[in-house]
């Protein structure tokens, strides 16, 4: 500020991830669209929110307080599928955890109250836009009501922000109130009590009915996730005590001339210099990627791209992402590589409905499942085109394709197999069937298994035409709706059959507003009212992980146990079916071994006795001797006498 010469700023943006001016991070994105829309932009990177202070350091904002808990919902960021804390988070320099609290949104809002009172506070990201309405929250195992009411939020901003963000700045600017931009699309806001909500609105189930009934929350799931195409979506209106929260329908897809324009602002495309030497994980991943579109039409029920992205697919002009590879290629620290052209998938690029008349009607929430709809485009040919020139830039020695492949799609286009593996594959090529079995895979709105296997047949068999020796790397997820024991075991058959080790594996994890969230909780599938089994229990979880890699020693007991659970004991011993042998390798003795002697060290039994420090005794560096008798609470530390 001092040195332009600022004496304040139009929008502060607060986020609780490390500040990267990039476009693959929503602030980098949201403060540049901002700063060319002429307003003066302050970020507030991963403040302590302890305390009010960091929020007046730039100031009394002339417009609002802009709030996000960053690129991912702050409690996936902080806590593993066993709600175990993480040890590292991606967005923060040097991985350090701790620098943004649970449930970001909420304190870094109050505190923006507390610092400035009367200065609008706006809301938005993945954590706000999930949680905009009741939502099951995985972490507190609770249905909790909308952000918007806990956060005290004048607006909740949900899907991407670039052109809301850009229309409040002007509307506040020329004069307008917060209440005034009520009728914007992609926003969420509160009525109070005395206020009358839109007639025009659907009403959904009330808070309180989704907390207590879990028919009436899939019910509200179903009409929520009906109500999600941009094109005919209804204003929704969720009643929480005599309090309403208003949902208007999403945004409009963004252009693709506005696209160019948003990917073509001055990015440095670094972290801050704040940040000095430390690196940030997630930033490392993307720094040479291109994004080429967004949005996603799979409608995955696990995923949220789809729900936060759109499923009409948006994507740049040709010309844009090769003037961004252009100038990579003469960035002197660029090392000619570019680990990812693509987006939240490898192969959407300018695939639409053919039918726009019937695009604007439709509300099917998956173009490609159970089968890929009759009309929807789906040549491959202007994103073959854009490989073929990308590489083809000076200063570019390699262009990976890193983003997920859409295999069904991917099996309509031998010429993208063909130049897929050819060119832009490094040995590798990771995709995600997720599960064999086929119940499991319709709740999760996935092809059948042969289709992943006809297409590692056609990508292989293209990498032996390019003199190549390249393979898929598949990826599953363990306990997702619908996986029980037997399912887990058919896909830890296929992966031996298959010669299958994977390396990491994915626990499914209840993310706010998702439909298999809606299953996980209420054990309905909202849209066929059917029953759906799900593993709840911390023990049935490490179960289903431990059969993802039955071939660790140290998963030997647990993949064991589910086998004699399962009635599948013929799996034990020296078949050539069988997942483990009868007797447990050394190595898995000495994994237990190791196991246990970490939970007495960290405490984890039934008694806790303090031990002194080393030498406290008088006896050097001896074993320590314990300081209270053999029974807890005895006031002596004698025997009693018998």
């Amino acid at each position: 500020m001092d040195r332009r010469g600022w004496d304040y700023v139009d929008v502060v943006f607060v986020t609780g991830d490390a500040y990267i001016d990039h476009p693959a991070f929503a602030m980098g994105i949201l403060g540049r669209i901002l700063e060319a829309a002429g307003f003066r932009v302050a970020i507030l990177s991963q403040p302590d929110w302890r305390s009010a202070d960091p929020w007046r350091e730039f100031g009394r904002p002339r417009l609002f307080f802009g709030i996000s808990a960053g690129n991912m919902d702050s409690m996936i960021n902080h806590y593993t599928a066993n709600k175990k804390v993480r040890n590292d988070d991606a967005y923060s320099p040097g991985a350090k955890i701790g620098l943004r609290p649970d449930r970001a949104t909420l304190p870094y809002c109050q505190r923006a109250r507390e610092a400035f009172p009367g200065v609008p506070v706006i809301a938005g990201g993945v954590e706000a836009s999930l949680r905009r309405l009741a939502h099951y929250d995985y972490w507190s195992d609770t249905v909790k009501r909308s952000i918007l009411l806990d956060s005290k939020a004048d607006l909740v901003v949900f899907g991407m922000g670039e052109q809301p963000i850009v229309e409040i700045a002007k509307r506040l600017a020329a004069g307008q109130n917060v209440r005034d931009l009520r009728d914007m699309r992609g926003i969420a806001y509160t009525l109070g009590a005395k206020d009358t909500p839109p007639a025009d609105a659907l009403v959904l189930p009330t808070y309180e009915e989704v907390k207590t009934d879990k028919q009436l929350f899939a019910r509200a799931t179903k009409l929520i996730h009906q109500e999600t195409n941009p094109l005919n979506a209804r204003r929704l209106v969720q009643y929480h005590d005599r309090q309403a929260v208003v949902v208007n329908p999403p945004s409009l897809p963004i252009s693709q001339a506005d696209m160019d324009r948003v990917y073509g602002l001055p990015y440095t495309r670094k972290p801050h210099p704040k940040y000095g030497k430390e690196t940030i994980p997630a930033f490392e991943a993307v720094k040479d990627s291109v994004t080429i579109m967004r949005g996603c039409f799979g409608g995955c029920t696990f995923c949220s791209i789809t729900t936060h992205q759109g499923r009409i697919i948006q994507s740049r002009s040709p010309e844009s992402v090769l003037t961004e590879i252009k100038q990579l290629g003469q960035d002197p620290e660029f090392s000619g590589i570019i680990s990812d052209i693509g987006g939240p998938t490898a192969n959407m690029y300018q695939m639409r409905c053919t039918r726009p008349d019937v695009e604007v009607k439709c509300k099917r929430l998956s173009c490609v499942h159970p089968k890929i709809c009759k009309l929807l485009g789906t040549d491959h040919g202007p994103l073959i085109d854009l490989m073929k020139e990308s590489r083809e830039v000076e200063g570019i020695r390699k262009v990976h394709v890193a983003s997920g492949v859409r295999m069904d799609l991917a099996q309509l286009s031998a010429r993208y197999l063909e130049e897929l593996a050819a060119h832009h594959v490094g040995g590798h090529l990771k995709v995600a069937p997720e599960h064999t079995d086929p119940e499991v895979l319709k709740r999760m709105k996935k092809p059948e298994i042969n289709d992943y296997q006809s297409f590692d047949r056609e990508f292989r068999e293209a990498s032996r035409r390019a003199g190549k020796a390249q393979f898929t790397v598949p990826y599953f997820i363990a306990s997702h709706p619908g996986s029980d024991l037997d399912a887990m075991i058919d896909l830890a058959l296929f992966l031996k059959r298959n010669g299958y080790k994977p390396d990491q594996v994915q626990d499914f994890i209840p993310a706010p507003f998702d439909i298999a969230t809606c299953m996980y909780y209420t054990g309905i599938d909202p849209f066929t009212g059917e029953e759906v089994f799900t593993a709840k229990k911390l023990n049935d979880r490490k179960l289903q992980r431990a059969l993802l890699q039955f071939f660790k020693p140290e998963n030997y007991f647990e993949v064991r146990e589910a086998l004699m659970q399962s009635g599948r004991s013929d799996l034990i011993g020296s078949g050539c079916d069988a997942l483990i042998p009868a007797q447990p390798p050394k190595a898995a003795l000495r994994a237990r071994m190791e196991k246990a002697n970490k939970s007495l060290t960290e405490g984890r039994y039934v008694h806790t006795v303090g031990l002194p420090q080393a030498g406290e005794n008088g006896q050097g560096e001896g074993p320590p001797k314990l300081k209270a008798g053999y029974r807890p609470h005895r006031k002596s530390a004698k025997r009693r006498p018998r």
